[in-house]
């Protein structure tokens, strides 16, 4: 049985979100790192949108598969697969004298802010993951 079908899109959205908030955590890493660095521009990972779209595009009348003699349709569920976020670069309004662009306090509350969301995001999977793992004990 293919992944997509095991899990629900709870589960799905979760994982997903996860790895791109991981990965927007190491570009936010990185502007910090480079605060000091003559003509850095700090770059973010631009993906809210992108993920909403997928979940929208994915609602629209997916057809189950109610017998195992039905042809599975490629495609079905690749759309959340296919988000990976765009990285963007987000250059200071008055950027430094050496033409750096990272505005120290700016990179630290979007580091705490998506640290909170990756948390959450992690805290959401472990509840359903647990959820799961008690129907399948009460299915015994």
């Amino acid at each position: 049985m293919p992944l997509e079908g095991l899990f629900n899109t709870t589960i799905n959205v979760l994982g997903k979100s996860i790895d791109l908030r991981a990965r927007n955590q190491n570009l936010i890493a990185s502007n910090i790192a480079n605060a000091e660095t003559p003509n850095y521009i700090p770059k973010s990972l631009a993906f809210e949108d992108e993920l909403q779209g997928a979940l929208k595009s994915g609602q629209k009348g997916t057809p189950a598969i109610t017998n195992p003699r039905h042809i599975p349709l490629k495609g079905v569920g690749s759309s959340l697969e296919s988000v990976t976020g765009r990285v963007i670069e987000t250059p200071a309004s008055t950027p430094g004298k050496d033409g750096n662009a990272v505005e120290l306090e700016g990179e630290m509350s979007k580091l705490a802010e998506n640290q909170i969301m990756y948390n959450a995001s992690v805290q959401l999977l472990s509840r359903q993951f647990t959820e799961l793992r008690s129907a399948l004990k009460e299915g015994k």
